[in-house]
């Protein structure tokens, strides 16, 4: 009973103030201390016990002890264990015994964190002794969970301890519990950088392979993860050994657990993949693992695989290796996956994108990537809006594929080249650069020592530093390469020095073919003077589709030419040579001719190049660069290669049968472009005038557009074949002057309207209005059959003196009385004709022209006529004021807003807009309109009289 009693009644080392007592004391004392006979343990073993498993871990226990100086005197005991040298250690798995610790093998007591019964011997002195360094580095390593204690155990020199711990202990309790401290601390970025400073590094690598115990490897390998915390940090693991036995033992891992730490150490130390971590890695033989993890059970150790294998692509010694292993099919299933239905996030897919493209850079990459249908996911990149910022890097990738015919084949039928010219004005997105490290490893990059000068290299320098390729032979090293040489400055002109007869040139070409850009990852052979900038790629593998036999089907769309017009006409700067090659290219090949015509290309070329009128600028206008006159040049440079095309017998025969045996929109495609291209006279006239090639195309005018630009085409085209039919005579309306500065001819009618008449009206006509104008019932008759069978034979009005007419107002009736009283050019005419801007139709000059007519007065309508074309087809009309000429419906006036249009002089965007207006007046009524334009054309009407 008394024992019992003894038992239950708390022991002075119970409370949290009489343990931290005991452990002060003992940091006073050593770790050495009298054993208790009652419970067979020292009081600081008692107090140590009783820390980490009531007070550390009660709620809020660990920062109680922080906050009562616990962390001070504790690491006080750790740091006198480390001064003692090395520590007693207890044979273990994968430990090697020390001689202390085989002399403490020689007693018979075991070795157990739990007190041993009371019949036992004593613990011998080393046992007890690690024991107690497993209770304080277990309470060290739980308090260093909180960011306080932390930062604490730093300010108090704490760290160094507990390496030299590490390194003189080899227990694997002992080294588990100093790892997972080490870990802890190393959440911090400071003290991570004093364990890198203290040289824990090597430690930790050499526990690796010398420890087997599952859970002391997961406290080193997790140590080794926290301390990968930076790009430095991470470079420096890399460099002394870390990544090897990781890989090594990832093939080895005896349960999930480790393996699970493993990946994830792996997966910190492979961010931003150094070179030193991607050999370790595959010389561990870490890859084949890698790849079979990638379709691990478990979510957290499968992801984390692929993005170790996506990292790993950064570096391209291991590429070739990882392809072997099977990483390229594995990290396009996953990009596949993630970009499906139920996928994540672009974020979360922009690595795998990153390696993909990497993966591009071998050869026997790109063919295992073809081959798993890399090639139509990565066109389902180019296509996703949401995936513009890789697009840029995608097209770089397929740069690869640029001499794999197959490949190419493939990615011309999923529709590449319309992306491709979409790409060359797209924004600049995400187009990093990787570095050296990351080029293709088809072509190893040889390193040469830089003690190891030869006599070959002495002599390039000479002669670099002479040319002026260099400043002075130190800035050439023997690892220089071409693709290394920014490009050359141009310099004056001097003689040509010996040299390597492999380097000499003439004086007149300071570039010597050897300091040509060579493909490294990305930049294809080019010459320095050839820009490369981001839209390189694009253009590369444009004009290496151009080269084939027949590139027509994929370049010569209306997309293709677009993207291409619209890198050269909106590129700041001067446009890269490669992409006015390709225009040139296409359009000297014969093959293409028929796609330029039936794509509207010609007109398209002539539109932006020449006229300066591009799709995004019609009907508005929008700024552009002004470089008109290159523009131009190059704009008659591709038509003019297009019309020796089409007057070869070749051409001819291609452009007949479109014209004669096409379908009804090659047809007109066909009329619309021959006035561009054909400058032979008995060519455009036997297929525009003789085979009716002219009336298709002004038949099609009234119909739906098959080109956005089709109505500005039509015009241009009209207006350059009738240059083409009548070169010397310009049907235009000629100047007129304003009509204040012309002198206007004597008014007849005038004088009867005076308060003393003469000659005397004898005669008056009533309005309906109720307005009565006087007249000369002689001058009246003579004027108008209408008026004398109205006036002088037998109708009542003969015997009237007061004739209504009906359905006039004064304004209409105005130029009737001048005109009827013999007056031409007064300006009458002029008076019902409202100002532009105001609509004809319901007007009162359309009631005088009405009445005009009906009054069998042909020569008032024609001055009417004159009037409405002078004041809307004037100076001061615009091309919005034809359409609304030309709803009047008089054959006259349509000729007149004919001739507007398609003046020689007139402005290309007003003739087009004109021409729109036109057509929206004409409506489904096409007769009058054709029928204008074409005596327009032809020059059928230009005896007629033009309204000046």
């Amino acid at each position: 009973a008394r024992a019992k009693m003894a038992a239950a009644k708390p022991t002075f080392t119970d409370s949290l103030s009489l343990c931290l007592a005991q452990l002060a004391a003992a940091a006073g004392e050593g770790l050495s201390g009298e054993r208790d006979s009652a419970t067979n343990e020292t009081p600081l073993s008692r107090a140590l016990f009783l820390l980490r498993t009531r007070h550390i871990k009660a709620a809020g226990g660990i920062e109680r002890f922080r906050a009562r100086g616990g962390l001070r005197p504790l690491l006080a005991l750790l740091r006198q264990a480390a001064a003692a040298g090395p520590a007693p250690s207890q044979a273990g798995p994968g430990s090697a015994p020390s001689s202390d610790a085989s002399a403490a093998a020689s007693d018979p007591t075991p070795s157990s964190d739990s007190a041993p019964s009371g019949g036992s011997s004593a613990p011998s002195q080393p046992v007890r002794l690690r024991k107690t360094l497993d209770l304080a580095l277990s309470i060290l390593a739980n308090c260093c969970t909180e960011g306080a204690c932390r930062a604490e155990v730093r300010r108090l020199g704490g760290i160094l301890p507990l390496v030299t711990i590490f390194q003189c202990v080899k227990t694997d309790s002992i080294q588990n519990r100093t790892a997972r401290a080490l870990g802890n601390l190393a959440m911090e970025p400071e003290s991570c950088g004093d364990i890198h400073s203290a040289g824990a590094v090597p430690l930790l690598v050499e526990s690796l392979t010398a420890c087997q115990d599952s859970q002391c490897l997961q406290s080193v390998v997790r140590a080794l993860r926290n301390l990968a915390d930076s790009p430095q940090h991470r470079l420096a693991l890399a460099q002394q050994g870390a990544v090897r036995p990781l890989a090594e033992l990832l093939a080895t891992a005896p349960d999930s657990s480790l393996t699970s730490a493993l990946v994830r150490a792996l997966l910190e130390l492979s961010r931003g993949c150094s070179r030193a971590c991607a050999e370790q890695l595959s010389l561990g033989g870490g890859l084949g693992p890698l790849v079979s993890l990638a379709s691990h059970p478990k979510r957290a150790v499968r992801e984390a695989t692929i993005l170790i294998l996506a990292n790993l692509c950064a570096q391209g010694l291991v590429r070739p290796a990882l392809g072997n292993a099977g990483g390229v099919e594995v990290l396009l299933d996953e990009l596949r996956r993630r970009r499906g239905p139920a996928g994540a996030s672009p974020a979360s897919q922009q690595p795998l994108v990153r390696a993909v493209c990497l993966l591009c850079r071998e050869a026997i990459n790109r063919a295992r990537l073809r081959d798993a249908g890399g090639l139509e996911l990565l066109m389902g990149l180019l296509r996703d809006p949401r995936a513009s910022a890789w697009h840029p890097r995608v097209v770089a990738a397929l740069v690869g594929f640029l001499y794999d015919t197959g490949a190419l084949g493939r990615l011309q039928a999923l529709g590449l080249v319309p992306l491709l010219a979409g790409q060359l004005c797209g924004e600049a997105g995400d187009e990093d650069e990787e570095g050296r490290e990351a080029a293709s490893w088809d072509f190893p990059e040889e390193r040469t020592p830089e003690r190891a000068e030869a006599g070959s290299f002495r002599s390039l320098r000479s002669w670099l530093v002479s040319e002026g390729y260099a400043a002075g032979p130190g800035e050439i090293s023997p690892d220089w390469s071409p693709e290394h040489c920014p490009p050359p400055e141009p310099v004056e002109p001097v003689s040509p020095t010996p040299g390597p007869p492999s380097l000499r040139t003439p004086s007149t070409q300071r570039t010597p073919s050897t300091l040509r850009y060579i493909v490294v990852g990305r930049n294809p052979v080019t010459s320095p003077e050839e820009p490369w900038g981001r839209e390189g790629p694009a253009l590369l593998l444009l004009s290496r589709f151009s080269q084939a036999p027949d590139p027509s089907g994929a370049l010569v769309t209306s997309p293709a030419l677009c993207g291409l017009l619209a890198y050269v006409t909106g590129a700041p700067g001067p446009p890269n040579p490669r992409a006015l090659r390709i225009l040139a290219r296409l359009t000297c090949n014969p093959a293409c001719l028929e796609a330029f015509v039936r794509s509207y290309g010609a007109a398209l070329l002539r539109a932006w190049l020449v006229l300066g009128v591009a799709p995004d600028d019609w009907p508005a206008p929008r700024a552009r660069p002004t470089r008109r006159i290159q523009h131009r040049e190059l704009g008659e440079m591709l038509l003019q290669n297009l019309s020796v095309q089409a007057e070869s017998p070749f051409g001819v025969g291609a452009l007949t049968h479109l014209l004669l045996s096409g379908s009804p929109e090659d047809r007109v495609a066909c009329a619309l472009t021959l006035p561009f291209i054909c400058r032979k006279p008995s060519l455009w006239r036997r297929l525009l005038l003789d085979q009716g090639g002219l009336r298709v195309l002004l038949t099609a005018l009234t119909r739906p557009a098959p080109h956005p630009l089709f109505l500005f085409f039509a015009a241009d085209s009209l207006s350059c074949l009738q240059g083409l039919v009548s070169p010397t005579v310009s049907p235009a309306l000629p100047p007129v002057r304003p009509l204040d500065l012309e002198p206007p001819s004597p008014c007849l009618y005038k004088p009867l309207l005076g308060p003393a008449p003469i000659p005397a009206p004898d005669l008056y006509f009533l309005l309906d209005s109720g307005l009565q104008l006087p007249a000369q019932r002689a001058a009246a008759a003579t004027a108008s059959p209408f008026f004398r069978a109205l006036l002088c034979g037998s109708f009542a009005e003969a015997q009237m003196d007061l004739v209504p007419l009906r359905g006039l107002s004064p304004s209409a009736a105005w130029p009737i009385l001048h005109h009827l009283h013999g007056c031409r050019g007064c300006g009458a005419a002029l008076g019902p004709v409202p100002p532009p801007g105001h609509p004809l139709v319901g007007s009162e000059a359309e009631e005088a022209l009405e009445a005009a007519g009906r009054f069998l007065l042909p020569g008032l309508e024609e001055e009417l006529e004159e009037a409405v074309g002078r004041i809307y087809l004037g100076p001061h009309g615009g091309p919005e004021s034809v359409g609304e000429v030309f709803r009047l419906g008089r054959p006259r006036l349509a000729a007149y807003c004919a001739r507007w249009t398609l003046g020689p002089g007139q402005c290309p965007r007003k003739r087009a807009l004109a021409l729109v207006g036109l057509v929206e007046a004409a409506g489904e009524e096409a007769g009058p309109l054709t029928e204008a334009l074409l005596a327009v054309v032809m020059g059928n009407e230009l005896g007629t009289k033009v309204p000046a």
